[in-house]
């Protein structure tokens, strides 16, 4: 279990940085009213940090976040932002945890070594989200982060095309519409990972696995006649189901590995280093 609770809290700035909920909400709501894929660019970032070297803000020391200077940190930063992405996008609401210090490195190797890529089987997701303490439950809700956000036709080209038992007819020659067959011609086309409510925190990508209509290889594999058959129908079936066990798992995840105390450092310009 790569989970550690200690010294972070949700009221971990209630004194030195008392405005900083009602900020971060307003700068959100912002930038997602601007452009509402922003939301699902954010919680993503999230899911990476905290899959590359626990929640530390290091994917982040090539991004674009900034946080109070010297005060709240770009790993804090982020982990707020993503629950407010959630909720300004109709999903659920929850205390985050405070108090994550931000890293003195970042790794591209970590990162392609944890995070699990779109073309990954059941067994690999299962094995990387345990290897972070997180269980099956915990991985079938977070996927439900796909209910917002766009891939890249290089990510779902294979599955398009190649999958033919495994998707739906109707669903594959839309996404085909805007991805041709051969590499280098579209790559990075976009489409929604739902297909029907990609702005909407819902259950509606549940509900497309259902069908056959999940636009990743490794979206699909959640409901492919394997051990998450049961948790993909459960959500599908049940919106406060899947909010409740989503904020269960994003508080979970957000504990891996957080630095704390006098580890790392808050940086006063997220792209980089003090």
């Amino acid at each position: 279990m790569g989970s550690i609770n200690a010294q972070i809290s949700t009221n971990f700035y209630s004194s030195s940085c008392p405005k900083l909920f009602s900020t971060a909400k307003s700068t959100v709501q912002s930038a997602i009213s601007k452009e509402a894929l922003m939301g699902a660019s954010i919680l993503r970032l999230f899911f990476h940090d905290c899959f590359v070297n626990g929640c530390d803000g290091s994917i982040l020391l090539d991004g674009t976040f900034k946080s109070s200077p010297s005060v709240v940190s770009c790993a804090d930063t982020l982990a707020i932002a993503a629950r407010d992405s959630v909720s300004v996008l109709g999903g659920p609401n929850w205390d985050v945890k405070l108090g994550r210090r931000d890293a003195r490195t970042a790794s591209q190797a970590a990162a392609n070594n944890s995070v699990p890529p779109p073309n990954s089987n059941l067994n690999q997701l299962i094995s990387r989200f345990n290897k972070l303490g997180l269980s099956i439950k915990d991985m079938g809700a977070l996927s439900g982060a796909h209910t917002i956000g766009q891939a890249r036709c290089t990510s779902f080209r294979a599955r398009i095309y190649k999958e033919t038992n495994k998707i739906d007819t109707s669903f594959a020659q839309k996404r085909r519409s805007n991805c041709p067959r051969t590499s280098g011609s579209g790559d990075n086309n976009l489409a929604p990972l739902d297909i029907q409510t990609p702005t909407k925190f819902d259950n509606n990508y549940y509900k497309n696995l259902i069908q056959n209509r999940g636009l990743l290889h490794s979206d699909q594999q959640l409901f492919n006649g394997g051990s998450t058959d049961s948790i993909i129908r459960t959500y599908s079936n049940s919106l406060s189901n899947f909010r409740s066990d989503f904020v269960a798992a994003m508080i979970k995840m957000g504990d891996i590995k957080p630095l704390t105390g006098s580890k790392g450092e808050i940086r006063k310009n997220c792209r980089r280093l003090n």
